[in-house]
């Protein structure tokens, strides 16, 4: 993993501008494969603030940790871009596996907070100067850290898969009967469950509490902490929100999540590159054709193949279809947040259900769709369905698209309950890393299909949706704006739709991938998706992480309730839409 390759003297990088900006303290990842520099990890925090304020990169998009167990080696990735577009800089941080400390980058790139503390927490790297390292996904009382190459879990089987006795040999037998374990549970030497008590509540409310420190208040009034949640009906599933209350107001606020984790990333570094695309759509559910997208799209960038162009357009086709049926979807739970139970929302489901109907016909499924390959795609549109889809975008769902907007955008109740609600300035949103809707509704017209254009989306004549409030009234207006602009590229994609194959070369049940490392990302319907990838040239990937937008638009959630009431959290939290799925991976 540690080849070296020279990089031509005339070549000119960003990477080559930082390694000569700081000479000693910055070089140039020269490993084959590799991209970007590499950063002396005492010299972290000054790098970083040049790399935003010097270099233009003011973006923090990903943030994440790989063990390099062979090496004793730990490392720190961030993927940092402009946001009036172009290509990233990825700079690293090393530092030994048995010591991992590097500086935090939270007071650079505010965005940084809670994927640093998911590092901490899966990886065991302590980022030195974190306001609030705290385990976030993982309980406090969990013994070491899970994404570590050497840690085991209690039916541990095999590094990698297909397990043996799967195949080849077919003696299929299950783990759990060769444990001693009776549950699936491991405790360390010498621990007693039944005299354990963890203290994690206590973290969690000091937390609470250091936020609310030195702030001004015209009444001397009490603060009472609490919780909403994991068992709402409106936390959009297992999610928490400890809240500090004076009053009704908002002073300061946690979310907790983790109820869901199932280490979505750990699984993905035992399965082999093809077996990670169905675990995919198990992430944000009701999006699982821009997971494929953002999946397929970084192994391709590591096995240097491009789809033919039928597969691109209809790739593009099922993409635009996917952000439809997430943002009906997400408009009609956004009215049901504010209180207008089930009416908006089964007619918004109605137009959704006609698409998942495509999605079926097309994938044989309707949500877990399984439809990407590295190349291309599984099958071609089956006869009919390209002319449902037509019909479908010139007819009926620009029709639909206007209702919503009538019986919705201007009514009394919408309006006042959200208008100058949850506001995230325009510095805010991108300090914070939010993205996709929630970023454009602050002013930062930031779609990485314009910025940094992936797949045959240059091809297509559409408008990035942008509003200048930061409010909960525009994050939902962006979304119907959206919905219009998503019509707009079905329209052209549909119509210029060629015929030819749909997969570059044979299908295959196993790929090559080469050496190296690939950061692929999508505009998915909540924003940047993005999947970085290492290989060491065998089956299994050796780091699968995925930047999900649902974990990180959280991290300005305290920024947008502070000072709202406590109705206005779970508008707001609406207004963001998340997915627990991907929040916990």
């Amino acid at each position: 993993m540690s080849e070296q390759t020279a990089i031509p003297v005339h070549e000119i990088t960003p990477a080559a501008d930082l390694a000569a900006r700081f000479p000693g303290a910055v070089t140039v990842d020269t490993r084959k494969g590799y991209e970007g520099c590499i950063v002396d990890r005492d010299h972290l925090v000054e790098v970083a603030t040049a790399v935003r304020d010097e270099f233009g990169y003011d973006y923090l998009s990903s943030v994440t940790g790989v063990d390099y167990l062979p090496e004793g080696m730990m490392e720190v990735v961030y993927h940092a871009y402009k946001t009036t577009g172009g290509p990233g800089l990825a700079f690293k941080a090393q530092t030994p596996r048995d010591d991992a400390v590097v500086p935090s980058l939270v007071a650079v790139y505010p965005g940084a907070d809670l994927q640093e503390r998911e590092a901490w927490d899966l990886l065991g790297i302590r980022f030195e100067g974190h306001p609030d390292l705290r385990r976030i996904l993982m309980w406090e009382g969990f013994a070491g850290h899970p994404l570590r190459k050497d840690w085991k879990e209690p039916y541990f089987e095999e590094e990698g898969k297909p397990f043996k006795n799967r195949w080849p040999d077919g003696q299929v037998y299950r783990i759990e009967d060769k444990n001693p374990f009776d549950n699936n549970v491991q405790y360390p030497e010498g621990f007693d469950p039944a005299q354990f008590e963890v203290d994690d509540e206590s973290l969690l409310y000091e937390s609470l509490k250091r936020s609310i420190r030195g702030r001004d208040s015209a009444l001397d009034t009490d603060v009472i902490m609490v919780n909403m949640g994991p068992q709402h009906p409106s936390t959009h599933g297992v999610f928490r929100v400890a809240v500090a209350l004076e009053g009704e107001k908002i002073v300061a606020l946690k979310p907790v999540m983790g109820y869901l984790h199932r280490n979505h990333e750990k699984i993905g570094e035992r399965n082999t590159f093809l077996h990670n695309m169905p675990f995919t759509d198990r992430l944000d559910y009701l999006s699982s054709l821009s997971n494929n997208f953002g999946y397929a799209l970084a192994v391709e960038k590591l096995m240097n193949i491009r789809p033919p162009e039928r597969a691109e357009y209809l790739r593009v086709i099922m993409a635009e279809l996917t952000r439809i049926s997430n943002h009906l979807f997400a408009v009609g739970t956004f009215l049901n947040d504010l209180g207008a139970y089930f009416t908006p929302v089964l007619y918004a489901i109605e137009e959704r259900e006609l698409i998942l109907d495509i999605f079926e016909a097309t994938t044989g499924s309707r949500m877990m769709c399984n439809y990407f390959r590295f190349g291309g795609l599984t099958r071609d549109l089956p006869e009919g369905i390209a002319e449902k889809i037509r019909r479908l975008v010139y007819e009926r769902l620009p029709r639909k698209i206007d209702e919503l907007d009538l019986y919705l955008t201007n009514n009394e109740v919408v309006r006042s309950r959200t208008e100058g609600v949850g506001v995230l300035t325009p510095e805010q949103a991108i300090a914070y890393s939010t993205c996709g809707p929630v970023l454009r509704a602050s002013g930062v017209p930031y779609d990485i299909r314009r910025a940094e254009p992936y797949s045959i989306y240059d091809r297509f004549d559409f408008d990035v949706a942008v509003r200048y409030h930061g409010d909960t009234y525009d994050r939902y207006l962006i979304r119907i704006d959206e919905l219009r602009q998503s019509v707009r590229i079905l329209q052209q994609a549909i119509k210029d739709l060629p015929e030819g194959p749909i997969q570059e070369g044979k299908p295959q049940y196993q790929v090559r991938v080469p050496a190296g490392e690939a950061y692929g990302r999508v505009e998915g319907p909540k924003g940047e998706l993005g999947f970085y990838v290492i290989s060491t040239g065998k089956p299994n990937p050796w780091r699968y992480h995925v930047r999900a937008p649902s974990f990180i638009n959280l991290t300005g959630y305290e920024k947008m309730c502070v000072g709202n009431k406590v109705a206005d959290v779970v508008a707001i939290l609406g207004s963001i839409d998340i997915v627990l799925g991907e929040t916990d991976r």
